[in-house]
C-alpha cells in the first residue's frame, strides 16, 4: 500500500507493506524509498513502513524551510534532521503507530539520532547502515558548499551521475555495473532540494553524546568499501548503553543495503528476533 500524509506544510509519501514486526526504514539521499525494496523482499515477518523523505521521491520539499543554518552558504534553505524527525513522527501518528524498530541509511541514520532526542519512547531498536554520529569534518563542509554551488549553477544531472558512481562499491561496479544505473534512477531531487539537504547535513549536530544515551538495542552495519562513512566512524555506536551489534559487509559501498540485500538481510533478520515477543505482547 502507498499513501500520503501532511507534515509541516508538505505532502509526504510512504509505502506500508507486509505484516508482522513494525520496522520503519529511512533511505539515504539523494535516493528514494525504493532503496529499501531489495532488502524488504529478503525479510519475512515484518511490516515495513518506508517513507520518501521530504524533498525526495514523491514527497514535497515544502515552502517553510529557513536559511542561515549553514554558515558557509548563509542564504541556503536548511532541511534539518529535526524537521525530518518531526516528519517521521507525523507519519507514525498518521498510521497510529505508538512505537517501532527503526532503520536508517546515511541521512536516514542521522534522522534516527534526532528522533531519539525527540521521542525515545517510540523507538524499540535502531539499525544504522552506513551512517555515523559524528558531525561533518572540515573537508566535508567544503564539499557540501561546493555541491550547493554546483546544484545552483549547473543543475543536478552531472552531480547525480557522479554520486551514483562514487557511492557504489568498486567491486559492485565491476561485478554488477547495472546497480549504478539503478541507483541513479532514484535520484530525482530538484536543485532546490539538493541545496536544502546539503545545508541540513552540514548543519547537523554532533550526535556522539546522543549515542551515550541510547538505551535500546543498536545494530550498526558498515560497507567495507564505503568511502564516506568508514567502519572506524561507526565504531562509535558501540558506546550505546543498550548494546551494539556491529558488522562490516564485504563488497558493499555507501548504499550497502541496496548493493548487498541478501547479506544485510542475513544480519538484520536474526537481530530482529529479540523484538518478536515484545511485538506480540504490545499491539502496534
Amino acid at each position: 500500500m502507498s499513501g500520503t500524509y501532511l507534515s509541516g506544510g508538505a505532502r509526504l509519501s510512504f509505502s506500508d507493506t507486509g505484516s508482522g514486526l513494525l520496522v520503519v526504514l529511512l533511505h539515504p539521499t539523494p535516493l528514494d524509498r525504493e532503496y529499501w525494496h531489495p532488502l524488504t523482499k529478503e525479510l519475512a515477518g515484518i511490516r515495513a513502513i518506508v517513507p520518501d523523505l521530504r524533498g525526495h521521491g514523491y514527497s514535497e520539499l515544502g515552502a517553510t524551510l529557513q536559511a542561515g543554518g549553514f554558515a558557509r552558504v548563509p542564504n541556503a534553505p536548511v532541511l534539518t534532521m529535526e524537521q525530518l524527525a518531526a516528519d517521521t513522527l507525523a507519519l507514525l501518528d498518521h498510521l497510529r503507530i505508538p512505537s517501532a524498530v527503526f532503520g536508517g541509511c546515511s541521512i536516514g541514520g542521522y534522522v534516527l539520532l534526532a528522533l531519539w532526542r525527540k521521542a525515545p519512547h517510540r523507538m524499540r531498536g535502531m539499525i544504522f547502515v552506513c551512517s555515523k554520529p559524528q558531525p561533518d569534518a572540515e573537508a566535508s563542509l567544503v564539499r557540501r558548499a561546493e555541491t550547493i554551488a554546483r546544484a545552483r549553477t549547473e543543475g543536478v544531472r552531472a552531480l547525480f551521475d557522479g554520486m551514483a558512481r562514487n557511492n557504489v562499491a568498486p567491486s559492485t561496479r565491476r561485478e554488477r555495473p547495472e546497480v549504478v544505473g539503478e541507483v541513479r534512477a532514484q535520484m530525482t531531487l530538484t536543485p532546490e532540494a539538493v541545496v536544502a539537504v546539503q545545508a541540513g547535513l552540514a548543519a547537523r549536530p554532533d550526535s556522539v553524546p546522543t549515542v551515550a544515551t541510547i538505551r535500546v538495542p543498536v545494530l550498526a552495519i558498515s560497507g567495507a568499501e564505503d568511502a564516506n562513512v568508514t567502519a572506524a566512524d561507526m565504531e562509535a555506536f558501540r558506546a550505546a548503553p543498550g548494546g551494539c551489534e556491529f558488522h562490516v559487509v564485504q563488497s558493499a559501498g555507501h548504499f550497502a543495503a541496496y548493493e548487498q540485500p541478501k547479506k544485510v538481510a542475513a544480519i538484520i533478520a536474526p537481530w530482529l528476533r529479540q523484538f518478536e515477543a515484545q511485538w506480540l505482547s504490545q499491539p502496534a
